[in-house]
């Protein structure tokens, strides 16, 4: 039966070392407590043995008569001298059983201390490997994106026992685990690269064919259709090569201000607000961090881009990007805009690659579904993260944190 409220409960929990200690501890104070008994019989027994030997009745009557003892000035003899041999016996026997229980207890309790002390040690020391598994597993788990932690390994060292095949077996797993992360990488990227040049081929036969002079008007209606799926292939496969590139560590950085690209993308994305009628506000301040220019400008224009398209189209909505310094180490950019609810459970899946808002057609849609994947990846390749929450009144509000470079040199 558990006594310990639910909340208190939930966070004690007895590790594997203290068991072993406790266990060890156990077993030692009993099997001190078996030795303390088994020599208390022993001695006592002893004592018994020998006064029965020694002051039994004896086979002489006469040898009791002539016994005689001075005690405190008193003068005993025979049967009292005989009395009084017995309650001195009786009296050493009691003090020498205290004496050793006593004594015994004392030194169970020292050196049962010391043995638990000692077996905190070696539980220590023998759990020491599985600590460094788990270490590692946390690392890997921890990793903002799975993959990412694969390149983690325990390369544990030692004598060839459990523990170590434990730990080679997680290298081994995670090893494969990364290899086929990677080579699904290459994949989308290799495959993205070879579907552009039938796309491309496909776009120049359509305009080639609506272009002609012979071309009726249902062969250039069916040609702008062919165009407009083909374009959002051609966005589709782009997509799927940024997110590839996205998803690897950044390797070369350059100093980058988020103000900046912020207010780049707002000039770019103007005309495309006008025509959705949409009303676009710019908030900067300085946002130094570092990374890769092109990607983080990227993942603005997707969530500039993703703001204006899933807006009001009453000509009353609007989108804010702003940049800023959230704390001494973060920097920050957060575009909100108005348009319709998004329930708070649905907020995760928008990040997953080929999501789609409600309504939107699977064939025609403008969007690929990997906006704001793209963006997810981009600020975790840069050592940051993405929070939405949906706006109240409708919309959404995404921000992206980055760290922040505190050296403004450059």
């Amino acid at each position: 039966m558990n006594l310990l409220p639910p909340s208190l409960s939930s966070r004690v929990r007895p590790t594997l070392r203290l068991r072993l200690t406790l266990v060890y501890g156990a077993v030692f104070f009993l099997a001190g407590l078996v030795l303390l008994g088994v020599t208390y019989l022993l001695f006592n027994q002893q004592l018994v043995r020998t006064f029965d030997d020694r002051y039994t009745a004896p086979s002489e009557p006469g040898r009791i008569k002539q016994l005689f003892i001075k005690q405190d000035g008193v003068t005993l003899y025979g049967d009292a001298a005989m009395e009084w041999l017995w309650r001195q016996q009786q009296e050493l026997r009691d003090a020498a059983v205290t004496s050793l229980l006593a004594q015994g207890a004392i030194a169970l309790v020292v050196v049962g201390g010391a043995a638990v002390g000692l077996g905190w040690w070696v539980a220590g020391r023998v759990l020491a490997p599985l600590h460094l598994v788990t270490a590692t597993a946390r690392k890997i788990a921890a990793a903002p994106m799975a993959e990412r932690g694969l390149h983690e390994r325990i390369a544990l060292s030692g004598p060839a026992d459990e523990v170590k095949d434990l730990a080679d077996t997680f290298d081994t797993m995670v090893e494969r685990l990364d290899h086929s992360f990677d080579g699904q990488r290459r994949f989308v990227a290799n495959a993205s690269h070879e579907l552009r040049t039938p796309l491309t081929l496909n776009r120049a036969l359509v305009e080639l064919a609506m272009h002609r002079r012979t071309a009726s008007p249902d062969v250039k209606e069916l040609g702008e259709s062919l165009l407009e799926i083909n374009a959002r292939h051609e966005r589709l496969i782009s997509g799927l090569l940024l997110l590839a590139r996205s998803e690897q560590e950044v390797a070369e950085r350059s100093p980058v201000d988020l103000a900046d690209i912020v207010t780049h993308v707002a000039a770019q994305a103007a005309d495309q607000a006008a025509d959705a009628k949409v009303t676009l506000y710019e908030v900067v301040a300085p946002a130094p961090t570092t990374g890769d220019a092109l990607l983080l400008e990227r993942l603005v224009h997707n969530l500039v881009e993703n703001g204006i398209r899933y807006n009001l189209d009453d000509g009353t909505g609007w989108v804010r990007v702003v940049s800023r310094t959230v704390s001494g180490d973060k920097v920050e950019v957060e575009v909100g805009n108005t348009g319709p609810a998004v329930p708070p459970y649905d907020v995760p899946l928008l990040f997953k690659p080929f999501h789609r808002q409600a309504g939107e057609r699977a064939v025609t849609g403008t969007s690929a579904g990997l906006g704001l994947s793209i963006v997810r990846s981009v600020a975790v390749a840069h050592g940051g993260d993405v929070r939405a929450r949906p706006r109240e009144g409708g919309g959404l509000i995404v921000a992206v944190s980055l760290p922040r470079v505190t050296d403004r040199s450059w």
